[in-house]
This record gives C-alpha cells, sequence and structure tokens, in this order.
C-alpha cells in the first residue's frame, strides 16, 4: 500500500508552496487507494509554535485534505531518536564535536588544513582530531555541550554502495561523503532533521516520499542512515519549487500568500489548485 506523509515545522503560516507539496502526496496515495499521514516537525523548541499547528491543520482542512489520526508530533517521540543514536554509538559511528561553527569555519580555512569540499562549501571530517584528546575528555567530564557527529568515512565502509528510486530522477547512486560528518543530534536539540525524518518514515510505514528539490540532496544522507539503521527505503518524488513572478521560491515570509491571507482574501481551494498548477 503506497503510503504518502506532509511533514511541516510548525515555525510559521503554510503559503503556497507548502499547499503544493502537501496536496501532491495527498493525491499520490488517494490515487491508488492508499494512506495520507500528517507529522508535525517539532523539534525546535525555541522556533515551533502551537499557534502554527492549529493553522497547519485548519489550512490544510480548508483545503479539503484528509489525514489519519492521532498525528504525530517528533517532540513527544525523543526515545525513538535516543534509541537510533544508542545503535550508531555502539557502531563506533559517533563521536562529540565541541567547538563551534565559527571555531570550525576558522579551522577550516587554516592554510594547512585540508577542507573537504560539499555541496554548499567546506565540510566537517574527523572534527574530533582538532582537539587534544585531553581536552576533549576534560570538557566531556565537565558537561560542555556537544554536537554528535556521524563518523561518514567509518559509516560509508560500514553500508557499501548505497542507491534510491526517485520517480523524478531516476535511479541515483547515494553520495552522502560530500556532506562530511554530518550532525546528528545536539544538547540542546538532542536529534536532527536528518536522523528523525529517517526514524519516523520508516516507524510510521512511509512508502512514498514526496517532497521539495530543495531536499533532494538530504536524501544522500537519508539513505546511509537507513542502510545503517536496517530501515527499509521509500519510493521518492522530489518536484519543483514553486516561485513568485520574480522568480524567488515561496517562503514563510511571503505573508500575503499564506493559505489564511489567500482564504481570507475571498480564495478557494479550487483557486489555490489552480495556482500552483494542479
Amino acid at each position: 500500500m503506497t503510503v504518502t506523509r506532509f511533514a511541516p515545522s510548525p515555525t510559521g503560516l503554510l503559503h503556497l508552496g507548502h499547499a503544493y507539496s502537501a496536496m501532491l502526496a495527498h493525491d499520490a496515495a488517494r490515487k491508488v487507494g492508499g494512506r495520507f499521514l500528517l507529522r508535525i516537525e517539532d523539534i525546535d523548541a525555541g522556533r515551533c509554535r502551537e499557534e502554527f499547528v492549529a493553522a497547519i491543520e485548519e489550512d490544510l482542512a480548508w483545503l479539503g485534505l484528509e489525514w489519519e489520526r492521532p498525528v504525530r508530533r517528533q517532540s513527544e517521540h525523543m526515545a525513538d531518536y535516543r534509541a537510533a543514536l544508542d545503535r550508531l554509538e555502539a557502531m563506533g559511528l559517533l563521536y562529540p564535536c565541541f567547538l563551534s561553527r565559527k571555531e570550525l569555519d576558522a579551522a577550516l580555512s587554516a592554510p594547512h588544513f585540508q577542507a573537504m569540499q560539499g555541496p554548499e562549501g567546506p565540510v566537517v571530517v574527523d572534527a574530533d582530531r582538532l582537539l587534544p584528546a585531553a581536552e576533549r575528555q576534560a570538557r566531556l567530564a565537565a558537561g560542555e555541550p556537544y554536537a554528535l557527529r556521524l563518523r561518514m568515512a567509518a559509516a560509508l565502509e560500514r553500508a557499501g554502495p548505497l542507491t534510491w528510486a526517485d520517480e523524478t530522477h531516476g535511479v541515483q547512486t547515494a553520495d552522502p561523503a560530500a556532506f562530511g560528518d554530518v550532525v546528528l543530534a545536539r544538547k540542546d536539540t538532542p536529534t536532527s532533521y536528518h536522523l528523525s525524518v529517517t526514524v519516523d518514515d520508516a516507524l510510521q510505514g512511509v512508502s512514498l516520499v514526496v517532497r521539495g528539490e530543495d531536499l533532494f540532496q538530504a536524501t544522500h544522507v537519508h539513505r546511509l542512515l537507513q542502510a545503517l539503521l536496517d530501515l527499509p527505503t521509500p519510493r521518492y518524488r522530489h518536484h519543483g519549487l514553486l516561485t513568485d513572478p520574480e522568480g524567488r521560491r515561496y517562503a514563510k515570509r511571503d505573508r500575503a500568500l499564506t493559505l489564511r491571507a489567500l482564504r481570507e482574501a475571498g480564495r478557494t481551494p479550487g483557486d489555490v489548485r489552480a495556482m500552483v498548477g494542479l
């Protein structure tokens, strides 16, 4: 059975781009008698707001979408992510990184350091070697905050070659090495987008991930985590991103194009479908 999901973060009101993604996922499931899920990705306690959770459900219901309940909220399932981290730690694939982003950037730009280049610039590899072992142990003993990073080289050796099926781009060969030692958890946020979305999709039985092209690159990391944690690999459909007349991607700051503003302006769900090309 096809199971899809729409998984927004409650950090603002939904806009046309969100509507497009939600309706694509909903339609893909309903077309074949499958299931459509709503998931609230609220691991960022500092930015997520309860008022936006309510607004998300209100907007989706107005669009005519129906989803299963109860709705999974990531903030209520930290034990699931901890269990995944424990498995990776038992494999020797995690290490604590105490350096701030500023400190890491300074180290990566040092003349003697051969920085690896990723999709968005230099990436972190073996950051634990940037601190003397004694200092690292002292910081651990003092309880200082740190990020848990995946030791990418060891993870790749363990997982071997990986692929995934993308309905938009065809079969893809995973290349997570380009992202370096990705952060999987922090002290203030004990999971990460990469980890939680991978675990959630597996636990919820999601078989088709419908999401924007902006998340295509993240799939390289998600495919690796699936392999390491013995999780199933769903099919993927990365759709194009909607843009405004100036060619800018829709964002939560575009208040005039939020679903709430469109509704208040007298637009109908049918109008929204037409606006996004469905």
